[in-house]
């Protein structure tokens, strides 16, 4: 639910900022910005939350951590590519993909009740999905709005 209020307040700030600077509100920019914001901040908690993101992927996942680390490497360099005209939709789409790709591990997560904060199995539990698979569609939408269709 984080990345959706971080995503949320970057867009109303990101609007603002366009209305100011550009003399009018850019949506798409400001829907760029404001993912990119977001994904930032999921990109840094990959290395402050490693171990328990690792605990996310199943035991015969080899490299775990190290996997954790490149998808957070990953989610922290891809806005440059959604801020630069000339790469913001073959960025959009493969971050698309890359949402894809990590709902596996959102689902492995709930059914073992991961807590990645904590690093421990006293996560929500299935539950859970019920907010996290719509979450990571309406992420792949918002992409897709403001870099892949635009």
């Amino acid at each position: 639910m984080k990345p959706l209020i971080v995503l949320g307040i970057a867009f109303v700030l990101a609007l603002a900022g366009t209305r100011f600077t550009l003399g009018h509100i850019d949506y798409n920019l400001s829907g760029r910005i404001a993912i990119s914001v977001m994904l930032v901040f999921t990109g840094i908690a990959h290395f402050v939350y490693t171990r328990g993101m690792a605990m996310m992927l199943p035991d015969i996942v080899a490299f775990r951590q190290l996997l954790v680390i490149v998808t957070g490497l990953i989610e922290i360099t891809a806005p440059i590519g959604l801020l630069i005209p000339s790469f913001t939709r073959s960025t959009g789409l493969l971050l698309m993909l890359f949402f894809m790709l990590l709902l596996p591990a959102n689902i492995y997560a709930a059914l073992h009740r991961i807590d990645y904060q904590t690093s421990s199995h006293d996560g929500y539990g299935v539950g859970y999905l019920w907010v996290r698979v719509p979450l990571q569609l309406f992420f792949m939408i918002w992409v897709y709005l403001v870099a892949v269709h635009r």
